[in-house]
């Protein structure tokens, strides 16, 4: 599938009338969601087979969440969104544990928001959780269509979405909230989401920030303001 895809950039950098390249963005376009839907699998299998494995690294989360949401700024300028990023002062400079995979939780929630909201805002915010200091809280909100109350009870488990219509409009597989729940588990921490129909969502997670913490939860798993604001527009 990254043969294809590459293939078709290729194609793509070279002369075309519209409806060739109508036709190779459409196939690239193709192959990236069932790129998606490949990963999403595969992880989905890891983590039911109990293969998945953290990584246990130092990384800076500021950058990751700044690196992260940069990302999405040209979709969100596209679309005519504010994208906007807060970061806490107390957020630590230096974590201990899978970047990789927090980047994948930050991917997946930012660019459901996007796929889900048609005008306003899409912020994403990070700071100690108040409740639990030992731990880290963030935030992707969003003024998209909502959820409703029924569908917020199943939204994180397999294979679910909000509804047909939803499915039919927006596609994808009804993993990736599966899988981000998974994740967050095994980082020692827990996901929420809360909503209103019409007027936005906003999911928030919790990551463990002692490193000693991070690594105990995460076997465990295994086995059973603001000193930053970027604002990211069009």
């Amino acid at each position: 599938m990254n043969g294809v895809l590459g293939m078709t950039e290729l194609l793509l950098a070279t002369p075309l009338n519209e409806r060739q390249r109508r036709y190779a963005d459409t196939v690239h376009t193709s192959g990236t969601n069932l790129l998606h839907i490949i990963n999403d699998i595969l992880d989905f299998w890891k983590i039911e087979a109990g293969r998945l494995a953290l990584e246990h690294i130092s990384y800076d989360p500021r950058q990751l969440l700044a690196e992260t949401s940069t990302i999405f700024h040209e979709q969100a300028r596209k679309k005519g969104l504010t994208l906007t990023l807060a970061i806490a002062q107390d957020i630590p400079v230096t974590l201990h544990g899978d970047p990789h995979r927090l980047r994948q939780i930050l991917t997946n929630l930012i660019s459901n928001a996007l796929k889900f909201t048609a005008s306003g805002r899409i912020s994403v915010s990070a700071a100690i959780d108040q409740a639990q200091p030992e731990h880290v809280r963030i935030e992707v909100s969003d003024t998209g269509i909502g959820i409703s109350q029924d569908a917020q009870a199943r939204i994180f488990d397999s294979f679910a979405q909000a509804d047909g219509s939803t499915t039919r409009k927006y596609g994808g597989t009804g993993l990736g909230l599966a899988i981000v729940k998974q994740l967050v588990g095994m980082m020692g921490g827990h996901i929420e989401v809360t909503s209103v129909p019409g007027e936005g969502s906003t999911f928030w997670f919790t990551i463990l920030a002692s490193a000693a913490a991070a690594r105990s939860t995460a076997s465990d798993s295994s086995t059973s303001s603001t000193e930053a604001l970027r604002r990211l527009h069009g």
